[in-house]
Formats: structure tokens, sequence, C-alpha cells
């Protein structure tokens, strides 16, 4: 029972905390808390991780991965969609464990835990019961 809820929102603070420190909330590039610092920086990152596609591309896919795991971390957190969500962060973790390991070496995955996070998000996928969530909420009031 609590134990959905603890990955629910350990998986939801990773993907949020990713997205603030992109966005700066962390602190300025360099500094302790910061990976990137800034949305430039993260850019970057991204495109050196996506170096198989044209660069013109980078800032779609760095949109596309920050808007991904923005909503992943809300969904996940407020426990909407939870199955679907779980699902879908796992196959986003992996997709990203796979570009980390071709660009920089399956070390990299290890550092930052991503197969972790992607096998934690489908064990959570198949929870039959979300306490504490918004989709058990919706479920006792349609009874």
């Amino acid at each position: 029972m609590y134990s959905q809820l603890f990955v629910r929102v350990a998986m939801a603070t990773a993907f949020l905390s990713a997205v603030a420190d992109r966005l700066g909330f962390w602190g300025a590039p360099g500094t302790a808390n910061a990976a990137w610092g800034n949305w430039a920086n993260f850019v970057e990152y991204s495109n050196t991780l996506n170096f198989f596609v044209p660069e013109a591309m980078g800032e779609f896919l760095a949109i596309g991965a920050t808007a991904l795991e923005t909503i992943l971390g809300i969904l996940l957190l407020i426990g909407y969609k939870t199955r679907l969500s779980a699902y879908c962060s796992g196959i986003l973790l992996t997709l990203f464990a796979l570009t980390m390991t071709l660009s920089f070496g399956i070390k990299s995955t290890f550092n930052y835990s991503v197969w972790v996070g992607a096998s934690a998000c489908f064990l959570l996928a198949t929870v039959q019961d979300f306490s504490f969530s918004l989709d058990a909420y919706l479920k006792r009031s349609k009874k």
C-alpha cells in the first residue's frame, strides 16, 4: 500500500527535479545542486545525447522530453491514470538509458540510476490498487 505511494512520489520528484534544474531553479550552472542550471546547457546536453538526429531537432527533443517529464511527474504525484503514467515513464526512462548508453557508455546510466527508475516504473505499473491517489478517489466516488 505505501510502497506504491513511495515509488510514485520518488519518480515524480525525480522527473520534476530534473525539469527544475534545466529551468535554473536549483541554481546557476556550475553550482553544487545544478546539473545544467539553465535551458541552454540542457539543450546542449540533449543534443549530445541525440547525436543521431539533426541538430535542428535538438530544441524540439529537449522541449518534448521536458514536457513529458513534467506531465508524467505531475500524473505520478497525484496518482492519476497511474498505471498508464508508470508504463509511459518506464518507456521514457528506457529511451533515456539507451541514448545515454550510445552517447556516453553504460556507466553514465548507472550514475543516474536510470535503469532503476525505469524498472521501478514498470513494477509500479503492475500494482492493482493505488491507495492515496486520484485514481482511488475517483474509483470510490463512482460507487
